[in-house]
């Protein structure tokens, strides 16, 4: 009990120091646990058990809308409600994140995408698209107690030399479940004339999915903690502190009056949007340049992923390693509009090979991009939960991600996927500039 109080005293004399700008005179006890790493791992499963079913009807959209009998656009409406459902419920999702912990927020989602994966198993009709769009909608609104996450874990459970690193691992279960919705929807579910040859192979898929899904709640409610009993630095000290005595609306209003942080979420949304209206009408993209090429679809789509992987690591072992959050941002958003360029002018080559190197070298910074920006809203908005700043970073995602599918699909139709994607250029163009403007205020490494 003593100890309790001691340890609440010393955290309070850290804030008030750096809130004065003085170097604290009473040390905060810190320590790193080993099982961060199992509680990572999880996460990692977890987060990909939800992703993974994203774009699993978009990548095979040929085949769902011959045999549900619907629309390109309903198809595309099953990327879409994962943005959409994301908006309202950030908020109760950050709530619940920053009053109650990492827990309860993996333990809703995790049971939530459970619930959505099942109902999907009863779906496997030619007249039950409704009833797959609901359970997609179940693991949709899950996905919103998932997104802010990694930032937030981090933070809780990692050291100051490893957060970026373990926020970039976070973010890659995101991409591995993305990678995963790429690349096993087509070879599960075959191209055929004979709707019962797809009724086996959706129904396959259904199951496996909400087979996955079942085990890891299990796994989160057996091993997943909240945080540590000691944190793992004084930063995270002054959190714990502000976290218990702060408002959560409080919190939202400061960070809305942050100028920095508003110009980060612009040029994120606008980066992450991109991605998302490339990643839904991909299957289409390919089709029209390579008629009957629906599997490379997927697989070119798995390449954008995996190197994004391979990107958001390095990209987290680099912020580790030199703590220059403007310069890497701005370095990598601009090598994400080089790639969307190159990307648009081989598309038309002829050969698909020219599209897979292209479309990995797009993904290795757009997607890459992805933990940067979580872990530089961190150190602009610091002290304010991680939570917090990573779910508005993610719910402007999701308007933009809707608005540049829309937008995608109308250009697509109306003159070609060429204007289409010089539009997403010229986008991206403007983040780019956005993000120059962004100030180098890096509280959190200050707070150090």
């Amino acid at each position: 009990m003593n100890k309790n109080i001691e340890m609440r005293k010393a955290s309070n004399e850290y804030v008030k120091a750096v809130e004065c700008g003085v170097q604290p005179t009473q040390a905060v006890e810190t320590k790193l646990y080993r099982k961060r790493w199992l509680i990572l791992g999880i996460f990692v499963v977890y987060s990909a058990s939800n992703a993974m079913q994203w774009i699993q009807y978009s990548i095979i959209s040929n085949i769902v809308t011959e045999y549900y009998h619907v629309s390109g656009f309903a198809v595309d409406m099953t990327s879409m409600i994962y943005m959409i459902t994301y908006i309202p419920f950030i908020f109760p999702a950050s709530y619940v994140l920053d009053k109650f912990g990492l827990r309860y927020a993996a333990l809703i989602g995790c049971f939530g995408t459970a619930l959505g994966s099942w109902i999907k198993v009863f779906s496997v009709a030619p007249n039950r698209f409704w009833v797959t769009f609901v359970g997609h909608t179940f693991s949709a609104i899950s996905q919103s107690f998932i997104l802010s996450i990694p930032s937030r874990l981090a933070a809780v459970w990692f050291g100051p030399d490893q957060v970026s690193s373990a926020c970039s691992i976070g973010v890659f279960g995101n991409q591995l479940g993305v990678a995963i919705g790429f690349l096993f929807p087509p070879m599960l579910v075959p191209n055929s004339n004979d709707p019962q040859i797809v009724e086996q192979g959706l129904q396959l898929m259904f199951y496996l999915g909400a087979g996955i899904t079942s085990v890891i709640a299990v796994l989160i409610l057996l091993f997943f903690q909240a945080q540590p009993p000691l944190p793992p630095s004084p930063a995270q000290a002054v959190q714990r502190e502000i976290e218990h005595s702060e408002n959560f609306f409080q919190s939202v209003k400061r960070l809305i009056f942050n100028s920095g942080y508003l110009l980060l979420l612009l040029s994120y949304a606008i980066n992450v949007g991109v991605f998302y209206a490339i990643s839904t009408m991909l299957n289409e993209i390919v089709i029209q340049h390579f008629p009957g090429a629906s599997v490379h679809a997927g697989r070119i789509g798995l390449a954008i992923v995996f190197a994004g992987m391979i990107g958001s690591v390095v990209c987290g072992v680099v912020l580790d390693t030199t703590h220059k959050f403007k310069e890497t941002t701005l370095c990598v958003y601009i090598f994400s509009l080089i790639g969307m360029i190159v990307f648009t002018f081989t598309l038309d080559t002829g050969k698909i090979y020219v599209v897979y190197l292209t479309a990995a070298a797009l993904g290795f910074f757009m997607t890459g991009y992805l933990p940067v920006g979580f872990e530089f809203a961190a150190e602009l908005t610091y002290p304010e939960p991680e939570g917090t700043s990573a779910g508005l970073l993610n719910a402007m995602t999701q308007i933009f991600g809707i608005v540049m599918t829309i937008l995608y699909r109308r250009i697509l139709e109306t003159w070609s996927d060429f204007a289409s994607n010089i539009s997403l250029s010229c986008i991206l163009a403007l983040g780019a500039v956005i993000t120059a403007m962004i100030p180098n205020d890096l509280r959190r490494q200050n707070a150090k």
